[in-house]
């Protein structure tokens, strides 16, 4: 029960840090790269109206906003765990991408984007930040 408990703790800890890295960039990337005037993003009616009049440029900071957070937050979430089992990792990047598959049906982004979002940002950056986190065996060690 205490590897349970340990597990989930992991991944809300996970979670909370990863959504926190993913607000963050969001609001970095308004700032660094405004939307075009006229244009309001503050609603979610007014950015699905905004989709069309966007360039590649506005899904920089959504792109690395999915897969930093993920990262973060499979980073966070291997770090709390102990970093024995890829288990919390797997799912801090699962429900992100669960997150990022229903914003592709909630938002008329280019296809060009929910593809590279859905395959790179989240099960990959989960991945990742496990691998990173990880301990390194001792040398010799099997």
């Amino acid at each position: 029960m205490r590897g349970f408990l340990k597990g989930l703790l992991a991944v809300v800890l996970g979670l909370v840090a990863g959504s926190a890295v993913n607000m963050g960039l969001v609001l970095l990337g308004a700032q660094l790269v405004p939307p075009p005037a006229g244009v309001d993003t503050s609603t979610a009616e007014g950015l699905k109206a905004a989709m069309p009049l966007l360039q590649a440029r506005y899904f920089l900071f959504p792109f690395l906003a999915h897969a930093l957070g993920t990262f973060a937050g499979a980073l966070v979430a291997t770090w709390v765990v102990g970093r024995v089992n890829r288990l919390p990792a797997l799912l801090i990047g699962l429900l992100f991408l669960m997150g990022g598959i229903a914003s592709c049906f909630m938002l008329p982004a280019p296809r060009w984007f929910e593809v590279l979002d859905v395959v790179l940002a989240y099960l990959p950056l989960a991945w990742l930040g496990y691998l990173l986190a990880k301990k390194p065996s001792p040398a010799g060690a099997a």
